[in-house]
C-alpha cells in the first residue's frame, strides 16, 4: 500500500524542489563536461520521478496512484536512457552549442537560468498530468483505464520504433547529408514528437470524473505547443533546411506531426 495524504500544495512545493535540484545537477554536469545536451535526459528522468512523487503524495486509490507512477516512470526511464545514450560522449547538441556561442563569456550563468526556465514547463506538465489522477476519491470507469493504458502503450511503442528507425538511418554512412524517409518518417516529419503528445494524452482518461480532471487536458496541449511552436519543430527544421539538401521538399510533401500518407 502506498503512503498517502500529503496536501496537493505541499506535493507541488516538493516537486519544485526536485525539479530545481535536478536542473542544478545538470548545470553542474555541463560545467565539467561542456556538454549541455545531457539536460535532455535529466529532463525526462525528472518528469518520470515527479510521476512517482505525486503518486506517493496523493490520496487517490492506491492502485490508481501505482498506475500513474508506473506509466510516468517507465516513460521517463525509456526516453531518458535513449537521450543519454544519444548524447553521452559525443559532441554537444547543436542547439546548446549555438547558445553557448551566442552567449560568449556569460554562457555558464545564462545556461543555469535557461535550465531553470525549462522547469516552468516541467512543473506544468507534471501538475496537469499527474496531480488530477493522484488526487481524487474515486476510480475512473474501467473503459477509461483501458483507454489510458492503450494510449500509453501505443505512445511508448511508437516513439521507440521511430527512435530506432532514425538511429539505423544515421548509422549508415551512405545516408550522411540525406533526409530520412524510412518507416514512420515517411508519414511524419516528427513521428517521435507525435507519440510524445500521445503519451501526455494518456493521463486524460485517468482523470475522468476527478474534481479537477479537466486540467489534464493541458498536458498534451503544453507538449504540442513546446514541440510545434517553441523548441522542437521550428529550431530543428530551420537547421535541417540549412544543412540537408532536399529537406524543403520533404517539408512540402510530409505531414509535420500526425502520420499521414505523403503528398505526391
Amino acid at each position: 500500500m502506498l503512503p498517502a495524504d500529503m496536501s496537493l500544495t505541499a506535493a507541488f512545493a516538493l516537486s519544485v524542489l526536485v525539479a530545481v535540484a535536478a536542473k542544478t545537477g545538470a548545470w553542474l554536469w555541463q560545467l565539467r563536461t561542456r556538454n549541455a545536451g545531457m539536460v535532455d535526459a535529466i529532463w525526462a528522468w525528472t518528469l518520470g520521478g515527479l510521476a512517482g512523487l505525486y503518486a506517493l503524495c496523493g490520496d487517490a486509490p492506491a492502485v490508481l496512484r501505482l498506475l500513474v507512477a508506473v506509466m510516468g516512470g517507465a516513460w521517463g526511464l525509456r526516453l531518458g536512457w535513449h537521450l543519454w545514450v544519444r548524447n553521452h560522449g559525443k559532441a554537444e547538441d547543436w542547439r546548446y552549442a549555438q547558445l553557448r556561442k551566442e552567449w560568449g563569456a556569460g554562457a555558464d550563468s545564462k545556461m543555469f537560468w535557461f535550465f531553470q526556465f525549462q522547469n516552468v514547463f516541467t512543473l506544468m506538465l507534471a501538475a496537469s498530468a499527474f496531480a488530477p489522477v493522484a488526487y481524487r476519491d474515486t476510480m475512473p470507469p474501467a473503459w477509461a483505464i483501458g483507454l489510458a493504458v492503450l494510449l500509453w502503450f501505443g505512445s511508448i511503442a511508437g516513439e521507440g520504433i521511430a527512435d530506432r528507425q532514425m538511429e539505423r538511418f544515421r548509422a549508415n554512412p551512405a545516408n550522411k547529408g540525406t533526409v530520412c524517409r524510412d518507416g514512420l518518417w515517411r508519414y511524419s516529419r516528427h513521428p517521435n514528437y507525435f507519440f510524445e503528445c500521445v503519451h501526455w494524452a494518456a493521463y486524460v482518461p485517468l482523470a475522468l470524473g476527478a474534481p479537477w480532471g479537466w486540467v489534464s487536458l493541458a498536458a498534451p496541449a503544453i507538449m504540442a505547443f513546446l514541440l510545434l511552436k517553441l523548441s522542437g519543430v521550428p529550431m530543428l527544421e530551420a537547421e535541417m533546411s540549412r544543412r540537408k539538401p532536399g529537406y524543403d521538399a520533404y517539408v512540402r510533401s510530409t505531414s509535420a506531426l500526425i502520420p499521414w500518407p505523403p503528398k505526391a
